[in-house]
């Protein structure tokens, strides 16, 4: 039983930090769906055990019964090997099951899962399934933040996730902007080492990289501020084709969350409404707008090989942390990239299709899930995750 212990109390920390991250909710706030490519809390904690159910319990456990038979179809996401499913976008018309039962259900499957452990130390795929179960996790810890955030931000009381510290630091500046110079050459990128990672960062291969520059540090919300004021909205010359006609189709004159609020600017926060910190990275913009506000700014968005190549870097600030950092690179996969077998295999390769890559970490990214080969994705126009700028030349 030694070897469970590590197991155990590794599984059961990731699964008491998710309910954590409900706990200033309430059971109104969990079951909302603010648009279909947000769900709501309730789902989330459904979905993440259900996940443990399906590809644990369902093979593992002796006598195997559902703790619902529906939640099979409820809280599948995208995983069209293993069954139907309920639809994205109506997610949030699920009032059944309750809160209560879906807390039950965490705690039934906890402990199953919990009685299994024994047997990780010997059984290595056992041991894969439950490391990436509790990866997923972590993912949707982060999308729980991502999707409350822009849930309360629909509500005209501006209603705040958490109150704000109540000692506030006085401001501080920005560090200061300089570029960085690689000479490239011939790199490799891709996950190395004994640590886990997702199939999408295999195989570690080489890439050519020309010589390039990085800049130190993050695009400000000043700095961007001065490409609004300078009216880089309304130019089209800055803007890819297909993101002019976005953001005209739209009305977006800023990034999501920001509020003009007298002579200033004001942005939606976790902790509500927030006078626009000048100095932090500016967050929530699409590709489409990282890559407008880089062609004004001279610049361009780095590549992921260049981000990877450049981020073992001590002069680089503000990689990890802050922001997700877009790229100009496609989400596509690795030179002899194979998704594993079966429905496990959707997680990642199937949606190398009409998305960019992002580098780096959030502020909503968990403790220790962040590393140099991690490749987030996402479309083109999506802004509700923490995106911000790094630039390029």
């Amino acid at each position: 039983m030694r070897d469970a212990c590590p197991w155990i109390e590794r599984y059961l920390q990731v699964r008491a930090a998710t309910l954590e991250l409900a706990a200033p909710l309430s059971d109104e706030d969990c079951g909302a769906q603010s648009m279909p490519d947000a769900s709501p809390v309730k789902w989330h904690l459904a979905h993440t055990t259900w996940f443990f159910e399906t590809f644990i319990l369902e093979r593992y456990e002796e006598g195997f019964q559902p703790f619902h038979p529906a939640f099979r179809v409820l809280f599948n996401s995208y995983y069209n090997g293993v069954g139907d499913k309920h639809p994205r976008p109506q997610r949030g018309l699920l009032t059944r099951p309750s809160m209560a039962q879906v807390r039950a259900y965490r705690a039934d499957v906890d402990a199953r899962v919990s009685a299994l452990a024994a047997r990780a130390g010997s059984d290595a795929a056992l041991a894969a399934l439950l490391t990436l179960g509790l990866q997923h996790e972590q993912q949707h810890q982060e999308l729980i933040l991502t999707d409350v955030k822009h849930l309360l931000a629909q509500n005209p009381l501006a209603p705040a996730y958490l109150a704000q510290p109540a000692a506030q630091p006085g401001a501080v500046p920005a560090p200061v902007q300089a570029w960085q110079r690689f000479a490239g050459g011939l790199c490799e990128i891709g996950h190395t080492g004994d640590g886990f990672c997702f199939d999408n960062e295999l195989p570690r291969h080489k890439v050519y990289v020309a010589p390039f520059e990085l800049a130190s540090r993050l695009v400000t919300n000043g700095e961007y501020l001065a490409f609004i004021e300078s009216g880089g909205y309304r130019d089209p010359g800055l803007w890819l084709a297909e993101g002019w006609d976005w953001g005209r189709a739209q009305g977006i004159e800023a990034p999501l969350y920001w509020q003009r609020a007298g002579q200033g600017w004001s942005s939606f926060t976790l902790h509500g409404c927030q006078p626009l910190d000048l100095a932090a990275p500016v967050t929530h913009v699409s590709l489409y707008e990282a890559d407008a506000y880089a062609h004004w700014a001279g610049a361009r968005l780095p590549t992921e090989a260049e981000w990877e190549h450049a981020a073992s870097d001590r002069r680089l600030q503000q990689m990890f942390g802050h922001c997700w950092q877009w790229t100009g690179s496609s989400y596509a996969p690795y030179p002899g990239f194979r998704p594993a077998a079966g429905a496990i295999g959707e997680y990642n390769g199937k949606f190398m299709v009409n998305q960019y890559v992002l580098r780096g970490a959030s502020l909503a990214t968990p403790p220790g899930h962040s590393r140099p080969s991690y490749r987030n994705f996402f479309p083109a126009g999506a802004r509700w995750q923490f995106s911000g700028i790094r630039l390029a030349r």
